[in-house]
């Protein structure tokens, strides 16, 4: 597989990232030793609309996720995911409101 790890992303075209997709799912295919057809029946679309994202001419995410999900490589989106991290600042104002006791039964239903 090409070494993509030197690539300068934002100075390729969106062409260029097409075809670099196309080329990753072609050498993903080829290493799971599946052919166009096979791996198109797998991901629910034609043999065709492989070939030709294979090649860079289709840009359907939808197809992309389709044969991620085909070659067992969707945790590849992972980088994807959004991971709030809370400041030291929120994470006291959090452990501070927690409760530090508890009331019992009796004292719940009467109001100060």
């Amino acid at each position: 597989m090409t070494d993509i790890s030197y690539i300068k992303w934002n100075a390729l075209s969106d062409r260029a990232v097409n075809e670099l997709l196309g080329n990753f799912i072609r050498q993903s295919r080829l290493r799971q030793n599946k052919t166009q057809g096979q791996l198109a029946r797998e991901a629910g679309i034609a043999r065709s609309t492989l070939s030709l994202f294979e090649k860079g001419e289709n840009s359907s995410l939808l197809v992309f996720i389709q044969l991620l999900r085909a070659l067992n490589l969707l945790h590849l989106l992972k980088e994807f995911e959004i991971n709030e991290q809370l400041s030291p600042l929120q994470l006291a104002r959090l452990e501070h409101s927690k409760r530090q006791r508890a009331r019992p039964e009796s004292r719940k239903n009467i109001k100060p």
